[in-house]
């Protein structure tokens, strides 16, 4: 039986990655560095005896050795938005830390080492987010070969901070700021759509260096804000933002403890997050994504609408 430990596994995809992996027989240690404040929960989502919760800093290789002695596969799901104090910096968390994860599965033999980049990094160069991305993927690969890198594209589902904290904003703002005219294309992938590719990866034992994970479509950023906007039964003005007072909102925005908006993200808003083609992506590999960004919404919109959940229970009698 495969031992799979998971770095970061108390978050969106951890959650959905822990249950698909102990419903299909994988034992699961799932890290986390509060297990008073998450670890109950992640509990409930593997079956009893497949899972088990350790805690452990990123910062502490003494305790994360001892972790690594009865692992097959590592996986890293470890990423930050925006810096914080104590150590939280890009660099530490995107390059720093994964190094270290690599050169253990090297020392240790693990079988595979899958982390979690993203897409679009390679021409965010003035990005300091993407750069340490970057620098963590080439520091793995040299240390670790064997090593799976997935460049996902916004990752969304009921339980993100995507979707979420737009639906949350255009619900309270009567005018929305348009970053770049809204152009910006992404193409979203659901949680779940992501984690079958891991799952398959694992159960596969497939070694593959880079592939890049997107959902069906590609949106720009002012057509998913009409998708929010249509769930939510709201209309709001969307308003191109020059990009002097955008820049000067972030560096509002960013002195708050969690901060709505960047300079750094607002950096980020200027490239397309999609398919770069210079890697395979899952449709290459056998695995399109099927969920559609606008049905998906639905399902857990109603939390934003007026009368909020009878609001939906009415809309199903009609």
């Amino acid at each position: 039986m495969k031992k799979i430990l998971i770095w970061g596994g108390t978050g969106q995809i951890g959650a959905h990655l822990a249950r698909k992996l102990t419903q299909n027989n994988y034992t699961v240690t799932v890290v986390t560095r509060n297990i008073h404040q998450k670890g109950h929960i992640i509990k409930t989502q593997g079956n009893a005896g497949y899972i088990e919760i350790k805690e452990c800093s990123i910062f502490d290789e003494k305790k994360i050795r001892k972790l690594f002695k009865s692992a097959d596969i590592c996986i890293n799901l470890i990423g930050i938005l925006f810096e914080k104090k104590n150590g939280n910096s890009f660099k530490n968390i995107h390059s720093v830390f994964p190094s270290l994860l690599a050169k253990l599965c090297k020392e240790y033999k693990l079988k595979q080492f899958i982390h979690i980049s993203a897409l679009g990094i390679n021409e965010a160069l003035d990005s300091n987010y993407a750069m340490s991305k970057l620098n963590g993927e080439q520091n793995i690969l040299k240390i670790f070969p064997k090593t799976t890198i997935l460049r996902p594209s916004i990752v969304y589902s009921s339980s993100d901070n995507f979707s979420r904290n737009l639906m949350t904003l255009l619900s309270r703002l009567p005018i929305f700021p348009l970053y770049y005219n809204g152009k910006t294309k992404f193409t979203p992938i659901h949680c779940s759509d992501l984690t079958d590719i891991i799952y398959f990866l694992v159960s596969k034992r497939m070694n593959l260096n880079v592939i890049e994970c997107i959902g069906p479509e590609v949106l720009t950023f002012k057509e998913i804000l009409i998708i929010l906007l249509n769930a939510i039964n709201k209309k709001r003005l969307l308003i191109p933002l020059p990009l002097t007072l955008a820049m000067a909102t972030a560096k509002f925005f960013q002195l708050l403890p969690n901060p709505l908006l960047t300079v750094d993200q607002l950096k980020l808003l200027k490239y397309d997050n999609v398919v770069s083609g210079k890697y395979k992506t899952n449709f290459d590999i056998g695995l399109p994504a099927k969920k559609i960004f606008g049905q998906e919404i639905k399902k857990y919109s109603y939390m934003w609408t007026e009368g909020g959940e009878y609001s939906r229970k009415k809309e199903n009698q009609n």
